[in-house]
């Protein structure tokens, strides 16, 4: 086996190890091999915004998990999609850009993490992502935008109650992802070593120090001063267990050589909770209709040439935030904006014209749970998101839903406007729509929490080094105490930007 060594290894090439990347070449420390399991980023299909709905799903660039069956919604599985290539999920994503409330951060609890902590790392890592109001919005977004008493032109903010066109990471109307920003601009500097469908099987320990991992081809690549996990709020608690640190019974009963006791590792997973519903009628949103396949046709040269038009459209164009049940100005919940015909019968592309919203809380206190059902890489964990395990959550998607249906209903969007198709009038009283919520309920794909930092039990310290073995630091989703108000691809990428920052300074 070839014994390859650097000075640090950064499992993932995802949004924060893209930034962990780049931030530790840049701080000259030494060289750094970054492990990516999926392919490369360098497709047309990547690039172009509209194409997310062909990723997602996709076996080639999406790890396709699924939950298990969630109790509190008749046992329904839900699908779990992860970036599978460079850039990760923030190269399948909807590319909209939120830093989350900054009171998300104070309410984490951890030293070094408050609002005044992360502010500075917000401003550097957008300096170089750029992220802009989301250019030729269809004109049912504008109009969306300007509800809640919203002006129209401010984009919305977890930060107060309103409406408004999203800011996105594109730039010239392709996706500008982490990679772009970060990785590949890190590779001129003769330090980096990229490497694709590189998946990492385990880490190696000698003494409780990481000196290492082992590829599933059995290929073996050494860090001289440690190795960072990147691989995301699903991959990295696995590949932890997998190498031996997590819950001592648990990994033994797998026949898993046991390196650490964590009990924590793999618990407080969490994602935002979302319910939707759609409204369809002619002439009103993106669809397949007879009067659009013209414009549906010379869309490839249109973006081909001026990068505008349909497939420069991130599909998520707009959004809001408010407070579901008005008793506050803090907003507790966001919707993302859709004007495109989205299936309600279980195909996402369906004939005909219409749009969308989804409400989701922003700030769920359900928790579910992370294990491994075995050693083997190839067998996916066991993904329990416990979605709706706390009543409050979904007593604040009814409150939050019955309000959408309020505001898309007093939408000015004129000649566009279309009636509710699903769930319809049939769905009206809070026990149908609690029913409803069971039935249909997904969630934005914002999973997070499962190597929290902090102090006592914790898995992860505050500057990201996993407790109770040296050499092994965590950045990526995985870390956050709870998930922030919004989107959270803008909150990984400053994890990962943060964590590079600490590294240096500990070297």
């Amino acid at each position: 086996m070839t014994k390859n060594r650097f000075d640090f290894i950064v499992v993932g090439a995802g949004s924060s190890g893209c930034a962990v990347t780049a931030g530790l070449v840049e701080a000259g420390i030494g060289t750094v091999c970054t492990l990516e399991a999926g392919c490369s980023d360098n497709s047309p299909i990547v690039k172009t915004p509209f194409a997310l709905m062909f990723m997602m799903g996709s076996r080639k660039r999406d790890w396709r998990y699924n939950t298990a069956a969630q109790s509190e919604l008749g046992n329904r599985v839900l699908a779990v999609p992860r970036g599978k290539m460079v850039g990760g999920s923030g190269s399948i994503n909807s590319m909209v850009w939120f830093r989350g409330r900054m009171d998300d951060f104070d309410g984490w609890g951890v030293e070094g993490w408050s609002a005044t902590d992360v502010l500075p790392a917000f401003e550097q890592i957008e300096s170089r992502m750029m992220p802009q109001r989301l250019a030729g919005p269809h004109p049912l977004a504008e109009r969306f935008a300007c509800s809640l008493k919203s002006d129209g032109h401010t984009p919305p903010s977890p930060e107060y109650e309103g409406a408004g066109v999203f800011n996105v990471n594109i730039r010239d109307g392709r996706r500008w992802s982490p990679a772009d920003a970060f990785l590949h601009p890190a590779k001129a500097s003769g330090n980096l070593t990229v490497t694709t469908e590189s998946r990492v099987a385990t880490i190696l320990f000698k003494d409780k120090c990481a000196e290492g991992v082992e590829l599933v081809n059995g290929e073996r690549i050494y860090a001289r001063k440690g190795i960072v996990m990147s691989a995301g709020a699903i991959e990295s608690p696995a590949l932890l267990m997998r190498s031996g640190i997590g819950p001592a019974n648990q990994l033994k009963s797998l026949g898993i050589n046991l390196i650490k006791d964590a009990p924590e590792v793999g618990l407080n997973l969490h994602d935002h909770p979302v319910i939707g519903v759609h409204h369809a009628g002619p002439a009103s949103g993106y669809g397949l209709t007879l009067a659009q396949l013209p414009a549906w046709m010379i869309s490839p040269l249109t973006y081909l040439l001026l990068k505008r038009g349909r497939l420069a459209s991130n599909l998520v164009e707009a959004g809001a935030f408010f407070n579901a049940r008005e008793t506050e100005d803090r907003p507790d919940v966001q919707v993302h904006f859709i004007p495109y015909m989205m299936g309600w019968q279980g195909k996402a592309c369906v004939w005909g014209s219409g749009y969308y919203a989804d409400v989701g809380v922003c700030r769920p206190k359900s928790r579910g749970s992370l294990r491994l059902v075995s050693a083997d890489v190839n067998v996916a964990p066991q993904i329990d998101l416990g979605l709706l395990d706390h009543p409050d959550d979904l007593a604040t998607l009814v409150a939050g839903f019955k309000r959408l249906r309020k505001i898309m209903k007093e939408a000015s969007f004129g000649s566009r406007s279309a009636p509710e198709m699903f769930p319809g009038n049939n769905v009206t009283s809070d026990a149908q729509i609690e029913q409803h919520i069971r039935d249909r309920l997904s969630t934005a794909y914002h999973p997070v929490g499962t190597l929290r930092m902090g102090t006592d039990k914790a898995p992860v310290s505050a500057r990201l080094r996993l407790n109770g073995v040296d050499g092994l630091w965590v950045a990526d989703a995985s870390v956050m105490p709870g998930v922030t108000s919004a989107n959270t691809n803008a909150p990984s990428i400053m994890i990962g930007h943060r964590a590079a920052q600490f590294i240096a300074e500990d070297h």
